[in-house]
């Protein structure tokens, strides 16, 4: 994540009305509101403690970044007490992060229908499949143009809304636009629980850009989702004996990346191996 300053361009302060001074006992809390969007990836960040600005007064800042124009900002400040806001405050966001994780459990519950349907015993769960996913982008080398950590986080947060959703698969027969609206409201729902703000927002932009296979992150990651999928096709043919051939062609040629490509023939070639093997 690049860190965009914050630094507080102050309007003069009239002459007639004394600047106030801050309590020792008091604490100022300040929220920056961008009136343009920031680039993908950037964050924003004050210079100064909050102190700095007046009580209850709009203060014009910039956000300068490299190759970025200076963006308008407006900060607002509120007076509280730490011992009675600032503690209610981090309740509320305790309160909202486990509220957001007991809801996640489902992704470790809800187990992936497509394997239900083919009749495997303790199928592997969304948070399973996530999970490996996650250690794909983790493990993969070094790929030209391409940032490896945003591919762990777009792979921890593709299939979330599917906490309430749940698997939705071709099978089911809901158009892929549909899918689309019902996972993004859920989406919503979720960050909303989450109380929003800068982690919320971090959740909907990798979710929106693995939905839109907006960048060469989210076609690796779509790349290691099916990848996944054949690899504990493989591993489900291996411990229950069986020929899950609709997983391997509905995934043939529809890799993007080169490594998606080299990852998904080692798999092809063990399974063939296999096959061959069995005389199958």
């Amino acid at each position: 994540m690049k860190t965009l300053r914050v630094t507080p361009h102050s309007p003069p302060f009239p002459r007639n009305r004394p600047r106030p001074s801050l309590p020792a006992s008091m604490i100022v809390t300040t929220t920056a509101s961008v009136k343009s969007p920031l680039p993908s990836g950037w964050q924003c960040c004050l210079s100064r403690s909050a102190s700095c600005f007046p009580f209850f007064s709009p203060n014009l800042v910039q956000l300068i970044g490299k190759g970025n124009a200076p963006r308008s900002v407006s900060i607002c400040a509120s007076v509280g007490n730490p011992s009675s806001d600032g503690a209610a405050l981090k309740e509320s966001d305790a309160a909202s992060a486990i509220d957001f994780l007991t809801l996640c459990r489902r992704l470790k519950t809800t187990k992936r229908k497509g394997w239900i349907n083919h009749g495997m015993k303790e199928p592997e769960s969304i948070a399973d499949h996530m999970y490996r996913m996650a250690v794909m982008a983790l493990i993969v080398g070094d790929l030209s143009g391409v940032n490896r950590e945003r591919c762990i986080k777009i792979a921890i947060v593709h299939d979330i809304a599917e906490a309430i959703v749940g698997d939705i698969t071709p099978s089911d027969g809901v158009p892929k636009a549909k899918k689309s609206r019902l996972e993004q409201a859920a989406l919503n729902e979720m960050c909303e629980i989450l109380g929003g703000g800068i982690r919320a927002n971090e959740i909907k932009e990798l979710w929106t850009e693995y939905e839109n296979n907006s960048s060469i992150e989210a076609s690796v990651v779509k790349d290691f989702d099916k990848v996944e999928m054949i690899l504990q096709a493989l591993e489900y043919e291996t411990e229950h004996g069986k020929v899950l051939d609709e997983f391997f062609i509905s995934t043939e040629g529809k890799f993007q990346t080169d490594v998606g490509r080299r990852w998904a023939a080692e798999v092809i070639s063990r399974r063939n191996n296999r096959l061959r093997s069995l005389n199958l």
